[in-house]
């Protein structure tokens, strides 16, 4: 639910939507049980293509001699010949990392039980479900653990409702999610990472034992020693290492009572509920320090070699026995309660009144609390209410308010009003309409205006914005002093200024919609929205030094506009007994647009700068206009200010004419990097047993990047927050991308000297690279796609048949996920954007069967 009636019951986190989900419950009758079982095949729906190892290595000389026709090559065309002569493959490796590393497919299981029934007191519906989820990791046998990802999912559900008196009920709704986790350190993510960062040539992920090691109880692994005393990342090893083990548990009990008042007054209704909530997770890590061989000394008579030990002892030696080392615990608990005082009458079969009053408090605690405020406890307070009138199911009215109180803005701005109206004209059911109801069986115009208020603004540790925020500690602001200079104490620092007129950010919706029924077989939705956010908090663009401020002061100054339209289209016939037809189609369209954006002044300098009238998932690059064709060319081009470059190099567009390229130039490009169109359509069908439905999924109108340091061939890449490391504070681990097939296969040189080839000139120094790295439209693509998301046929036994097995059904069914997609984009699946070197999407194969008793 997103329009403002729909949402103004449910506090101060409704601005962006409410989902609202219902579980299960139980029936009067006696006990049914029902049990699937589904045993599913998992593989990537697409892989990465890589050139094969002879290419890399000429390719990487290659990059080499185009930036520095004296610089010393990596690879000897000693060593290239004999690696295309298929060699010795510990002398000459040719490793496929990925394939060292990873299965082309795992099968997983899971099985779901529930059990529901009861009598006129009580009634229940209990279920549980297990879920194996495993990796595609190898695992290798010499060690004495097991670090393939191992996620197992339990799930217990308990719903009760209890009847305790004729005019009152008690719902008990219990639920809890356990997983246990066991897989490699890194993750599964950082596994495939680590095969596209991983040189093929260098060594092999492990030697075998040799005379000389045939009683070592390590794996060998390999390395190579580059002089420097830093070793590279051997992917292999960074899997096989050591494991990590994790549990997160989720448990929510709800309790909730409701009273029938209709002695007092008919159609009064009162309940009041109860819900709390605990997360928790904790996560260890057990691991061995590597061991690393490199071999040398090679006698291409005998075809024998020497292995080296590479950190025999020293600082980064290696270690068998494992270590332990724990990781993350957070805790979190949820309190969350509602009353609520309902009434609800028709007068003369035609007066339909009803009402509603709600009163909701929140509190949620958590144990990973890094400072004073995020310490505190986190509360919202609120009271809505509901006023509504329907004349002879034809015209309807709806008032809404929300008075809703939050805890990070100042007493005078702390509560806040938001009000919505609703109004509803059922065409249909007008004596005019009636010669059209065979055509048009219902038709019903609707139409809400209102506000919301959002209160999650900012950041968990930076909440009470009405109080400044003072470091009392603050080593940087120090002071020595002393004879000696031998003592020293903390000075105080300003993390944020106390601003009291910090205040809600407020959204105004106004929605628009058609529900049209067409033969009794169609039903056809169509809703227009449009939504105005006002108050969005945004930090200062420049304040004057003369203010001597020390932290970037907050307000509520943006503004965003946001429209579009939702449509479906659902068909249901049932043609006789045998046969009946489903189908469904959905679109979505959504745009956003800031009308005042918080950003220093550039109409007068270079107006495409501004954010104002794009979408606030609008993103800003450089037009790329070609490759320059070479170096005379570049060196009489505007000057672009990002290091070394020339020939083969991308060339970006002087936006503003002032003979250099700059900050200045960056323009709005590509579509938002959120979907602006988003759609699926698919169609279910039933044949005597026989079942049958598919599933398509779409979006357009989105784009995304290729990451141009991660896939630069040949040089050294981390990603954010990359811990390449064996232990705290040892130096990260060298890497060397890969190089992909498609680059090989259409790059720019001085033998093909294409100005529109994908990958520009090669560089294994940031001569070029940090020119082509901008963010531009070169790397730049299209997200749209269509994928048949879902396929599955089914076989439902004959009751005559099942009955003699004293079930009440049997099904058999076959499914299939993410089988097909159809994209302009092919280096990886385009659904992942510009993270398609991580953990690919899974295509899946599932096998069930499905027993009611």
């Amino acid at each position: 639910m997103k329009d403002a009636t729909a949402t103004s019951l449910y506090g101060s986190r409704a601005a962006n939507g409410v989902i609202l989900i219902r579980t299960k419950e139980g029936k009067e009758g006696p006990a049914k049980i029902s049990i699937r079982v589904e045993n599913y095949l998992s593989t990537p729906t697409k892989d990465v293509e890589l050139a094969d190892p002879i290419t890399y290595m000429t390719m990487h000389n290659e990059a080499v001699l185009t930036r520095d026709p004296l610089g010393i090559l990596p690879y000897s065309k000693q060593k290239i010949d004999n690696t295309a002569a298929g060699l010795n493959r510990a002398m000459y490796p040719v490793t496929d990392w990925r394939k060292e590393l990873i299965r082309d497919h795992t099968i997983n299981h899971s099985v779901n039980l529930n059990v529901s029934g009861g009598g006129k007191v009580a009634r229940y519906f209990v279920a549980g479900g297990f879920t194996q989820n495993n990796g595609l990791l190898k695992v290798d046998k010499k060690n004495n653990f097991n670090n393939n990802i191992d996620l197992k999912t339990y799930a217990v559900r308990s719903n009760v409702n209890v009847n305790l008196s004729t005019t009152t009920r008690l719902d008990v709704r219990v639920n809890a999610t356990f997983d246990e986790y066991t897989g490699p350190i890194s993750g599964g993510t950082q596994v495939y990472r680590n095969v596209m960062r991983t040189n093929p040539v260098l060594f092999p992920p492990y030697f075998e034992p040799d005379a000389d090691h045939a009683y070592v109880q390590h794996i060998l692994f390999g390395n190579f020693d580059d002089g420097t005393g830093n070793y590279y990342l051997n992917p292999y090893a960074d899997m096989v290492r050591g494991y990590k083990a994790y549990s997160r548990s989720v448990m929510m009990a709800q309790f909730e009572l409701s009273e029938n008042l209709d002695r007092f007054l008919e159609g009064l209704r009162f309940r009041v509920m109860a819900n709390t909530s605990r997360n928790t997770y904790f996560e260890t890590e057990r691991a061995y320090l590597p061991f690393w061989y490199q071999a040398s000394s090679y006698n291409k008579l005998t075809d024998t070699f020497k292995l080296s030990l590479l950190n025999e002892d020293g600082t980064y030696a290696g270690q068998e026995q494992l270590s332990y080392a724990p990781g993350s615990k957070e805790v979190m608990a949820d309190f969350y309660s509602e009353s609520a005082l309902s009434y609800d009458q028709t007068f003369n079969d035609k007066h339909a009144v009803n009402g509603l009053f709600v009163f909701l408090a929140q509190n949620r605690v958590t144990g990973n609390a890094t400072n004073l405020e995020s310490s505190l406890p986190f509360r919202n307070v609120g009271l809505a209410g509901r006023a509504a009138y329907s004349y002879d199911s034809r015209y309807n009215m709806e008032l809404n308010f929300g008075y809703n109180a939050s805890e990070r803005f100042h007493a005078k701005h702390r509560w806040g009003f938001f009000p919505s109206v609703g109004l509803a004209w059922t065409v249909s059911n007008e004596k005019f309409w009636e010669p059209l109801l065979n055509v048009v069986n219902s038709f019903r115009v609707k139409g809400t205006h209102g506000l919301s208020g959002n209160d999650a603004i900012g950041s968990p540790t930076d909440r009470f914005f009405y109080l400044s925020n003072v470091q009392m500690n603050d080593p940087n602001r120090g002071a020595i002093f002393g004879r000696d200079n031998s003592y020293s104490r903390p000075g105080i620092s300003i993390l944020r200024y106390s601003d009291p007129e910090i205040t809600w950010e407020i959204s105004t919706k106004s929605n628009l919609g058609l529900e049209i029924g067409l033969l009794d077989q169609f039903r056809i939705e169509l809703d227009f929205y449009k939504e105005s956010r006002s108050n969005i908090l945004q930090s200062r663009a420049s304040t004057p030094a003369e203010m001597g401020l020390s932290a970037t002061p907050q307000a509520n100054v943006g503004k965003a506009e946001g429209k579009g339209f939702d449509a479906s289209v659902d068909y249901n016939k049932v043609f006789n007994k045998d046969f009946w037809l489903q189908g469904r189609f959905n679109f979505t369209f959504a745009k956003s647009k800031f009308k005042v954006y918080e950003e220093y002044y550039y109409n007068d300098i270079a107006p495409w700068r501004s954010h104002v009238g794009y979408s606030i998932n609008q993103q800003w690059g450089y037009l790329a206009e070609r490759l320059f064709v070479d170096d005379e060319e570049a060196a009489k081009s505007p000057r672009q200010n990002f290091g070394e470059y020339g020939g083969g190099d991308i060339k970006y567009r002087d936006m503003n004419n002032d003979g250099q390229i700059t900050e200045l130039d960056m323009v709005p490009i590509g579509y938002p990097t959120v979907p602006e169109i988003v759609y699926g359509f698919g169609f279910s069908a039933g044949y005597k047993g026989f079942d049958f439905n598919a599933f398509f999924q779409g979006l357009a109108r989105e784009s995304f990047w290729i990451n141009p340091h991660a896939t630069a061939p040949f040089r050294q890449y981390y990603y954010n927050a990359d811990e390449l490391r064996d232990r705290p504070g040892w130096p990260q681990k060298l890497t060397q991308n890969q190089l992909l097939k498609a680059y090989a296969d259409d790059y720019w040189s001085e033998d093909n000297q294409n100005i529109y080839a994908l990958w520009p000139r090669l560089s294994v120094s940031s001569a070029g690279h940090g020119n082509n790295s901008q963010t531009s439209t070169w790397f730049m693509r299209d997200g749209s796609f269509l994928r048949l998301k879902q396929v599955e046929v089914g076989y439902t036994l004959p009751t005559r048949i099942t009955k003699k097995a004293y079930m009440e059904m049997f099904r058999i069914y076959v499914s299939g996920n993410n089988l097909l997609s159809w994209s302009d984009f092919k280096l990886w699946d385009v659904e992942m954007g510009g993270n398609g070197l991580g953990y690919p999407i899974q295509k899946v194969f599932n096998l069930g069967i499905q027993l009611n008793f």
